[in-house]
């Protein structure tokens, strides 16, 4: 009983850690102005073409994903290209669900991209760690990213043909801050890569930020909001997958999973990942079949681009979705629930597969 809670601490106490300090390295980063300069930085690059302001948007929300995380990319980076469409008369729909689905389909990369790839980190360190996991990840990460540009391409070419009137930059009080938070931020992307251990490089980079916003601007240091119900519920989460696990789930899941690793097996894996993802949420899910699939990499990473790329059919198969439709919402951006699940379903049943044919 004693080594399962361990166990369970040693999986999950960096994953909790991490959630914590790159929150507040997001919530800097908004303070700061960085989101929004990165915003009004592509409007202008575009030249008034709304196709480059989009393809711009693409770079963005992936960048963000895979550096700061896809929760971020959900609840900080959809306002700033909504309120960039707003600003220069663009249509505000491309953008916001560009935010969407690369928030979910380009959490493979990194560990830090996505909460469940911190989790199988874990098992990754007995097949080499973090040299390990980028090694099966890239590919896999590649394809998901193209499969999603090409078919919001196709979904909205409509909408983003025409021209625009780049807006002026709006205000900023510090830029000296602006401009420190930025590079921390540009910073922590090659430290993720070298294999330094997320939680590590994520709080270093939330204190050091912490005690520049101490010095700048004191006040601000009391808007930073930090989850603590979301680490509470997903450390509760942790416990009761694990306790019906050894009851009865994980021989379930083993036989439904299978103990392959071929091409059809990764299929496979993938498959019940994304439905379990879009039936009870992605992060369950992962921790589910996590026991089924940990026996190796590619076993591991096909479980990844289900329970990552996949849970986009239902609101609430991937909390980045939640935050994102409440974010859209308060910005007066309705898309009808039919059309995000019908152009859900049909992404994840191209990336997904396409994603765990390339492992």
């Amino acid at each position: 009983m004693m080594s399962s809670v361990t166990a369970l601490l040693e999986q999950a106490l960096p994953v909790l850690i991490f959630l914590v300090s790159i929150t507040v390295v997001a919530e800097i980063a908004e303070l700061a102005g960085v989101f929004a300069l990165a915003g009004h930085w592509a409007a202008r690059a575009a030249g008034g073409r709304t196709v480059l302001l989009w393809l711009l948007v693409v770079v963005l929300a992936t960048g963000c994903t895979i550096v700061l995380s896809l929760d971020t990319t959900a609840v900080l980076l959809t306002p700033v290209v909504i309120a960039v469409a707003r600003r220069t008369g663009v249509d505000p729909v491309p953008l916001a669900m560009t935010t969407l689905w690369l928030a979910n389909t380009a959490s493979l990369l990194l560990p830090v991209s996505n909460l469940s790839n911190l989790l199988a980190l874990h098992h990754f360190s007995q097949f080499g760690g973090h040299r390990s996991y980028l090694s099966v990840a890239w590919r896999p990460a590649l394809a998901a990213i193209v499969v999603t540009v090409l078919l919001l391409a196709l979904l909205h070419h409509r909408r983003l043909r025409g021209r625009y009137s780049p807006a002026p930059e709006e205000p900023c009080a510090d830029r000296p801050l602006r401009a420190m938070v930025a590079v921390v931020c540009v910073l922590l992307g090659p430290v993720f890569v070298v294999g330094v251990m997320p939680a590590v490089a994520a709080t270093g980079a939330a204190l050091l930020l912490l005690a520049l916003l101490a010095v700048r601007d004191r006040q601000a240091l009391r808007r930073i909001r930090v989850p603590w119900r979301m680490v509470l519920a997903i450390a509760a989460l942790f416990a009761v997958v694990r306790w019906l696990g050894g009851l009865f789930l994980d021989r379930w899941l083993a036989a439904a999973v299978g103990s392959g690793n071929g091409v059809l097996d990764h299929l496979r894996i993938a498959g019940i990942g994304g439905g379990g993802a879009n039936l009870i949420n992605n992060l369950p899910a992962y921790l589910a079949l996590e026991p089924a699939a940990a026996d190796s990499p590619e076993r591991l990473l096909a479980l990844l681009v289900g329970v990552n790329v996949g849970p986009l059919v239902v609101l609430w198969a991937s909390l980045a979705t939640l935050l994102w439709r409440d974010r859209c919402v308060r910005l007066g951006v309705r898309i009808p629930l039919t059309t995000l699940a019908w152009q859900g379903a049909l992404l994840a049943g191209l990336a997904v597969p396409v994603a765990a044919l390339v492992i």
